[in-house]
C-alpha cells in the first residue's frame, strides 16, 4: 500500500484533534527512524521524549518479547513477579525517601494520581502551580495546565479555582501563596512545553524549603525530563532537592505505555482503600519493559550519554551563529532553541527538505529531544541541517506569497 493511501485511511477515521504530517513511519532503530518510501530521519521527538534508550532497544524488544509469551494482563489487586520486581527495580533508582508507587498507564494519569493523592495526604484542596507549566490534558491535570488553548475549549469543566500560578521562578512569589491550606506545589524541573526553561536549584531548594514550613507537600513533574533525559537520573538531581511525590512516565518502560506517581510512604498510607484504581496499570508487560529499560539505562550510562552529548548538542547550535537564533538553553538531551521568529516553519523545513525530526515548544522555540543513544556525528548532521533551514527559509516572504495567492484567489472567483 502506498504512504497517500495509509494518510488517506489515518485521516479518515483519526478523530482529528492532532495535526497529522505527510509523512508515514514505518520502523525505528536508535535514532533513525524510516517512513514507508525508505527515506530515513534523525529522530529529536522520539514520541514527545518517550525513546531515550532509542527505538527499538534490543533489551526492551526481548523482555517484550518473552513477557508477551507469558503473562499480558493481571490487575493489581493480583500480585505479579514481574510488577514485584519492576517496583523494586524503581525504587532502587528513585531519590530517597520515595518508596510508595501507583502504577498507571500514562503521564496524564500519574498527575491524576498526584493529585488525589496529595488531597488525601494533607487534607487539603489547594494547589500552587507554574505559569508556562504543563501538567496534561484530562480535566483534572488541565487545572494545572498554564497555556489557555489547552483549558478553554471546556470551559467551567475545567476547575482551577483552587489552583494559584506562580511566575516560574520568583520564590517570592512563591512564597506568597503558598499557605496553610496548599496541599502542594508542582514544579517541573525543567518545563519542555513552556519553552525548555532549567528551574534553577535556589528556586526548586527554596521551593521545598518553603513547602515544608507550610506543611504541603512539593510534587515534581519528572514526566519527561526523568530517566537520564536531563543527564542525570532524575532532574531534582541537579539541586538535591528531594521532593514528597513524583510523576513519572515517557522514558520508563523504553517505548511501551507506562506511567507511576512516587510518594513517600506517610502520602501514600493515607489514601483509603480503593480511593483511586487503574485497569491496564503495572501490567506485567509494561513491567517486563521497564525493568529492561532501567538496567539498560544504568548499564550503558544513558545518563552521562544525554549529558555529554547534551553539552556538546548546545555548544554546537551556539556555534551556528544566526541572527535569527536569540538563545540556546537547555539541560541534558533536553534543548530548546528559541528564534526571534515564529519556529513552526523551520521545524517543517527539517522534516521535509532535512530528515530531521524536531518538535516546537511554545510559538518560538524549536526543541529537540533525541535519544541518549544518538551518535555525535547525527548530532553534527543535525546542527548543519538547522544551520541550512536557519538560512534558507524565509517565513515573512512565505507567508507575503500565501496572502497574494489568496488574494489573487479571491478576485478570480
Amino acid at each position: 500500500m502506498t504512504q497517500s493511501k495509509w494518510l488517506e485511511i489515518e485521516n479518515k477515521y483519526d478523530s482529528g484533534v492532532y495535526h497529522k504530517h505527510e509523512v508515514v513511519m514505518v520502523r525505528g532503530q536508535g535514532a533513525t527512524v524510516w517512513d514507508d518510501a525508505g527515506r530515513s530521519y534523525i529522530d529529536c521527538v522520539v514520541g514527545y521524549g518517550v525513546a531515550t534508550l532509542g527505538h527499538s532497544h534490543p533489551d526492551v524488544v526481548k523482555a517484550v518479547q518473552e513477557q508477551a509469551g507469558k503473562l499480558m494482563v493481571m490487575p493489581q489487586s493480583v500480585p505479579n513477579d514481574k510488577r514485584a520486581e519492576f517496583l523494586q527495580e524503581l525504587v532502587s533508582v528513585l531519590p530517597q525517601g520515595l518508596e510508595k508507587v501507583f502504577l498507571c498507564n500514562s503521564g496524564t494519569e500519574a498527575m491524576e494520581a498526584a493529585k488525589k493523592f496529595a488531597i488525601t495526604g494533607t487534607g487539603r484542596q489547594k494547589f500552587v502551580s507554574m505559569k508556562r507549566g504543563f501538567a496534561g490534558r484530562s480535566l483534572g491535570a488541565l487545572a494545572f495546565t498554564w497555556e489557555p488553548k489547552y483549558r478553554e475549549p471546556f470551559g467551567d469543566a475545567v476547575d482551577n479555582r483552587n489552583v494559584d500560578f506562580v511566575t516560574y521562578g520568583d520564590i517570592e512569589q512563591l512564597r506568597a501563596v503558598v499557605t496553610d491550606e496548599t496541599a502542594a506545589v508542582i514544579i517541573e524541573p525543567v518545563q519542555g512545553e513552556g519553552g525548555v526553561r532549567p528551574a534553577t536549584a535556589e528556586f526548586l531548594q527554596e521551593a521545598r524549603r518553603i513547602t515544608k514550613e507550610k506543611g504541603a507537600l512539593l510534587i515534581l513533574d519528572e514526566i519527561q525530563t526523568g530517566f537520564c533525559r536531563t543527564g542525570k537520573m532524575f532532574a531534582c538531581e541537579h539541586s538535591g532537592v528531594i521532593p514528597d511525590g513524583m510523576t513519572l512516565a515517557k522514558a520508563m518502560a523504553g517505548g511501551v505505555p507506562i506511567g507511576a506517581f512516587a510518594m513517600t510512604a506517610e502520602v501514600g498510607a493515607k489514601m483509603p482503600a480503593g480511593g483511586h484504581g487503574t485497569t491496564f496499570g503495572g501490567n506485567p508487560l509494561s513491567m517486563a519493559a521497564g525493568i529492561a529499560a532501567i538496567r539498560a539505562m544504568k548499564r550503558e550510562g544513558m545518563a552521562e550519554q544525554a549529558r555529554e552529548k547534551g553539552e556538546y548538542f548546545m555548544e554546537k547550535l551556539r556555534g551556528i551563529g544566526s541572527n535569527k537564533i536569540r538563545e540556546v538553553r537547555g539541560l541534558g538531551l533536553m534543548i530548546g532553541v528559541e528564534l526571534k521568529e515564529k519556529s513552526a516553519p523551520y521545524i517543517e523545513a527539517l522534516e521535509h527538505t532535512e530528515g530531521v525530526l524536531a518538535l516546537q515548544a511554545t510559538p518560538l522555540v524549536v526543541r529537540f529531544l533525541p535519544p541518549a543513544t544518538i551518535t555525535k556525528e547525527q548530532i553534527d548532521q543535525v546542527v548543519a541541517a538547522f544551520g541550512r533551514v536557519l538560512n534558507s527559509v524565509n517565513p515573512r516572504a512565505e507567508r507575503q506569497a500565501e496572502l497574494a495567492a489568496a488574494k489573487e484567489d479571491t478576485q478570480t472567483e
